[in-house]
């Protein structure tokens, strides 16, 4: 007898179809064909154990099964139990009317009972797409594959609970979410809070600008200035993310297995790799291609502390993302896109001891070591950052000071207000929603100076020896203190403003 079960595969964060065929013969053994993994041919063992620990059999016969697409190769034990319920039907030891009008996915154990799988969503998503009835699938995933609506979702124990529901037996229920409600839950609740911080109201401002436009940002600090803990509270005074942005987001944590029964995601990623990260953990990639850190903090902040601590050809594989906000990688028999667009948030030390600058702190350190440790930064790297800003540490006066100061709730009113005009202004524009991802064309056309704002900005470029990329940077900096201040134009005082913040590529800045 031959019974078609059907399960899916994930290729960067969508996901394919895959039709399990299986034909029970006469004669003996076990061949399984359609480019499986190791992981997959190992799945007869784990399918055996379970069947007998369970009631069930492996039929003693000639059990072949197709993974189709045949030349798509398939990864991973997701498709036990696909594999599982087809051996059954086919068999004839449970019934199967309705079989082929469900995604069935879910890694076995040796009692009968599933381990989560990845990519619950984008799974979802395509099986809705499809046009299936339902789709079955380990209970700790159930919340994440319930947000689409239209699909039936099955969590389930146990291999068990799934035979009884196409036995007509048991009351197997679907998983029914309020996406919106999911969406809202716990939204004005940041765990960490700009209110917390005493003192740096400077620095506080430079967040706000970065926030508002979206900007990339690096913090110059000696130790214990404060840089991580502002890092940190970044995503607080971040806008609210959309549905399509939580979509997104959740897509992809869901790929990389790290959505521990949760739901939609509403809080914004923020991810800190330590500095001894390889390229490929930062961008993603392998021979089975999986997302970095980049991808993993899409529509969120990654926060590289000490960055000249990172090896430079990691930080090198970022330039490419940080432009086109999507990282491609390309393996022999294909290639997967994830997006990566992401806000990023470095801070260094100003030489290896930290305290360059600092006029109550001895020097250790030559102007010769101080500029090779700043040169483990590449020039077109720190071009690609907005916003350079040094963090002195805080007096003892403003530690001990009780007054309250701003909280993050009133910050993003005031940035979530900067983002609404960005919106309005890109809203014909599909790849460009904030000020920061704007291109030369759009600088041109959204930044026009006067002749006070032009002369400043001349005399800055001269003085500074900026590059090309850095006078865009400024430009798009002063943009968004414009918008800031909902002003239509940019004035002279918005240039001023952005100038300041570019301290890395001042004349002398080593002394």
């Amino acid at each position: 007898m031959l019974v078609k079960t059907y399960g899916s595969a994930v290729f960067g964060v969508e996901a394919t179809t895959v039709t399990v065929e299986v034909n029970i013969d006469k004669g003996v053994g076990y061949h399984l064909v359609g480019l499986p993994d190791n992981a997959i041919k190992e799945s007869s063992y784990r399918i055996a154990a379970a069947l007998k620990n369970n009631g069930y059999m492996l039929p003693g016969k000639k059990i072949t099964i197709n993974m189709a697409p045949a030349d798509l190769r398939k990864e991973g034990s997701a498709y036990d139990l696909t594999l599982t319920l087809g051996i059954l039907v086919a068999s004839g030891q449970i019934k199967g009317d309705e079989i082929d009008q469900y995604v069935i996915m879910g890694e076995l154990s040796l009692d009968g009972s599933l381990q989560p799988i990845r990519g619950a969503l984008p799974i979802a998503i395509k099986a809705k797409e499809e046009g299936f009835k339902g789709f079955f699938l380990p209970k700790q995933n159930v919340k994440e594959a319930a947000i689409v609506k239209g699909l039936d979702v099955y969590g389930i124990e146990n291999v068990q609970e799934i035979i009884d529901f196409f036995e007509g037996k048991g009351n197997l229920e679907p998983t029914k979410i309020d996406t919106r409600a999911e969406f809202y839950k716990d939204l004005d609740f940041p765990e960490f809070d700009f209110s917390d911080v005493k003192g740096q109201d400077s620095i506080k401002r430079c967040m706000e600008i970065a926030a508002a436009g979206g900007h990339n940002i690096i913090l110059i600090g000696p130790p214990g200035a404060g840089k991580t803990m502002l890092a940190k509270r970044l995503p607080s005074i971040l806008p609210p993310m959309t549905l399509h942005e939580a979509l997104e987001t959740t897509k992809i944590h869901s790929v990389a297995g790290k959505l521990k029964e949760v739901g939609l995601m509403n809080q914004r990623p923020f991810r800190s790799p330590h500095h001894t990260i390889s390229n490929v953990a930062l961008v993603g990639g392998g021979s089975y291609p999986q997302p970095g850190e980049i991808s993993m903090a899409h529509n969120g902040v990654l926060f590289l502390d000490e960055l000249p601590e990172f090896k430079r050809d990691v930080l090198e594989v970022m330039r490419q993302p940080l432009e086109d906000r999507e990282v491609t990688i390309s393996r022999a028999k294909f290639t997967v896109t994830y997006p990566s667009s992401f806000m990023l948030v470095a801070s260094m030390n100003p030489s290896p001891s930290g305290f360059f600058n600092d006029p109550s702190a001895a020097q250790t350190a030559s102007p010769y070591e101080m500029q090779r440790y700043l040169s483990k930064i590449s020039g077109p790297l720190l071009d690609r950052i907005d916003i350079h800003i040094e963090v002195t540490p805080v007096p003892f006066e403003k530690l001990s000071d009780n007054q309250k100061t701003e909280n993050s709730m009133t910050i993003r009113q005031r940035v979530t207000a900067a983002r609404e005009i960005q919106s309005t202004r890109f809203e014909k524009m599909d790849n460009i929603h904030y000020n920061a991802q704007m291109n030369t064309k759009h600088i041109r056309e959204y930044c026009v100076l006067d002749e006070d704002s032009k002369s400043l900005l001349k005399n800055a470029m001269e003085r500074l020896n900026l590059s090309a990329r850095a006078y865009d940077r400024i430009l798009k900096v002063s943009r968004t203190i414009a918008d800031l201040d909902a002003s239509e134009a940019v004035f002279s005082s918005h240039i001023a403003e952005a100038i300041q913040y570019r301290s890395l590529d001042r004349d002398g800045w080593l002394g």
